[in-house]
């Protein structure tokens, strides 16, 4: 696997790549609070299959992308450093993936710039507007988001980030993923911290407003041990796809999809991949 610097407009982002310099581009868009290290096992497979897969540590991850203050971490920055990152690739159009946060850039990429995709393969996260419906609706999806209210406030960083980051992997062990080193050592980085949970300061639920239908064939794959993110949201998206939608649930797994099942998610994104060639 090869570590890459890519420099994208104003910014330099830290990435990890394989597969052919050649190959079709899938880009993988990592969530919170991850880097590209969560795509690891995806990566290989799609290598070994042909793709030139890249997954960037996206914008307040990587030391040279990580600017001050909350509107730096507004949507219309986030998609825009996903389609510099493409474009210094030389890709005019790309597969995109997103997981958490990565997954929520990827839907409003997807409703935006539909000419710039082939694909797009969501893990976890609804499609904005369902979720919007959701939190509004009767289902416990308000309780499940409950904890957004805290990491939006201010200062709430050095809860994660004292004695050593203690906090940030409690977050982890109460979700259930053990391997969090790497995420860890790079989110007690100088800034980084305050710089992930500012993607929740900057964010609006009606982000969605301005976005088109998404008519890119889509994968959406949710799980439903996800302890933040119900099903209601999961099987209204359906409504907000007219192209081409597959939609898969894994039973009996958490949040945590691109590790906890690495081989399953890798086989449904070739699939799907090869579907849409």
């Amino acid at each position: 696997m090869e570590r890459l610097e890519v420099q994208a407009g104003d910014y330099v982002f830290q990435a990890r790549a394989a597969g052919p310099p050649d190959g079709r581009l899938v880009l993988l868009l990592h969530g919170f609070p991850q880097s590209s290290f969560e795509w690891r096992h995806q990566l290989q497979a799609l290598g070994d299959a042909g793709y030139r897969a890249v997954a960037p540590d996206q914008r307040g991850y990587s030391p040279g992308a990580r600017p001050h203050g909350i509107e730096q971490y507004r949507v219309q920055h986030l998609v825009a450093d996903v389609l510099a990152i493409a474009d210094v690739q030389g890709a005019l159009r790309f597969d995109l993936v997103g997981h958490d946060w990565g997954a929520a850039v990827a839907w409003q990429l997807a409703g935006r710039h539909p000419e710039r995709l082939r694909s797009l393969t969501i893990v976890s996260v609804p499609h904005p507007a369902a979720f919007e419906g959701a939190l509004r609706g009767e289902s416990d999806q308000a309780q499940r988001s409950s904890y957004v209210d805290f990491f939006r406030q201010e200062g709430s960083e050095e809860t994660f980030v004292a004695d050593g980051g203690a906090g940030l992997r409690n977050l982890f062990a109460v979700t259930g993923l053990a391997d969090c080193d790497e995420y860890v050592d790079l989110l007690l980085q100088p800034g980084a911290m305050k710089a992930a949970l500012n993607w929740y300061r900057a964010m609006s639920i009606g982000a969605f407003e301005g976005m088109g239908p998404v008519t890119t064939p889509t994968l959406y794959v949710w799980s439903d041990q996800d302890q933040a993110l119900g099903r209601e949201a999961a099987e209204a998206t359906a409504g907000h796809v007219r192209g081409p939608y597959r939609f898969e649930v894994l039973e009996g797994i958490g949040h945590w999809i691109p590790e906890h099942a690495p081989e399953r998610l890798s086989d449904l994104l070739l699939e799907h991949l090869r579907a849409t060639g």
